[in-house]
């Protein structure tokens, strides 16, 4: 009875995996948990992080961060639109703040919620550079990857449920373990990896449409892998595309986020 019970809470989430599109790649995507539920948190948990951290004000590289995030915001808006997702955007809620943090960084929370800490800016350089963050970080956003991942955990929670209840006491830690690891490897950070690469090149196309050169992308990326002198995980145990991966799908991938700006009426980038 207890492995039939699992089986029906099982069945009935998959009844709602896939109910949400993303408006870029026209996909369904995972929404077991809502964004009515998910951007309340987001933004709570946002402005208690900006309590707790240093916000940068008032200095060239801060109005930079706001400047590029709401032209980035823009971009995001027009596209939108010009693609038929009218209203797509009404309960975001756009906010840009520079931290003072020496880390490499920049995240951007469900529902437009973005920080770029300040020891990004000298990779960045300039606009342009800021612009391929930003852009990848409000992609995220747009593509709801925050909650599609939350929903996977989810998922991932109840296998394990269901995969121990129809297993004998004395394997199931060696169930645990194995099934651990298998979903972590074999899925959720391949899943993972797969959000990072589609925000890149929703950025690239972002970015673009905003006015900035999508070239800028790759140089970015060597630029990251210039600062972290080559070393890096095997990607197949990482959470993000390495490095090289990332540079040759951004060169590959400019020409096609120029061509998208150019229906915009975008004929010039800045670099």
């Amino acid at each position: 009875m207890k492995i039939r019970n699992y089986s029906i809470v099982l069945a009935m989430l998959f009844v709602f995996v896939s109910c949400n599109q993303n408006p870029f790649t026209g996909k369904n995507t995972l929404a077991l948990v809502p964004n009515s539920q998910i951007l309340p948190m987001a933004f709570e948990q946002y402005d208690q992080f900006l309590k707790e951290h240093q916000v940068v004000t008032g200095t060239p590289d801060a109005r930079m961060v706001k400047e590029v995030g709401q032209k980035i915001a823009t971009a995001a808006e027009r596209y939108l639109n010009a693609n038929g997702y009218q209203g797509y955007l009404k309960d975001y809620k756009w906010e840009y703040n520079l931290v003072k943090d020496d880390a490499v960084n920049a995240w951007c929370m469900p529902g437009g919620k973005i920080v770029v800490y300040t020891g990004l800016m000298p990779i960045a350089q300039d606009e342009a550079g800021l612009a391929v963050v930003m852009g990848h970080e409000v992609a995220h956003a747009l593509a709801n990857h925050g909650q599609q991942r939350m929903s996977a955990g989810q998922l991932q929670q109840v296998g394990a449920a269901v995969g121990a209840a129809a297993i004998s006491n004395e394997n199931q830690q060696l169930f645990q373990t194995a099934y651990g690891l298998g979903t972590q490897v074999g899925v959720m950070l391949p899943f993972s990896r797969s959000h990072e690469t589609e925000a890149d090149k929703i950025g690239l196309t972002l970015m673009a449409i905003a006015g900035y050169d999508p070239d800028e992308a790759a140089k970015l990326w060597k630029r990251m892998k210039a600062k972290s002198g080559g070393q890096s995980q095997p990607e197949f145990l990482s959470t993000h595309p390495s490095n090289d991966t990332r540079i040759n799908n951004l060169q590959q991938w400019a020409a096609g986020a120029k061509a998208e700006a150019r229906k915009f009426g975008v004929t010039n980038f800045q670099s």
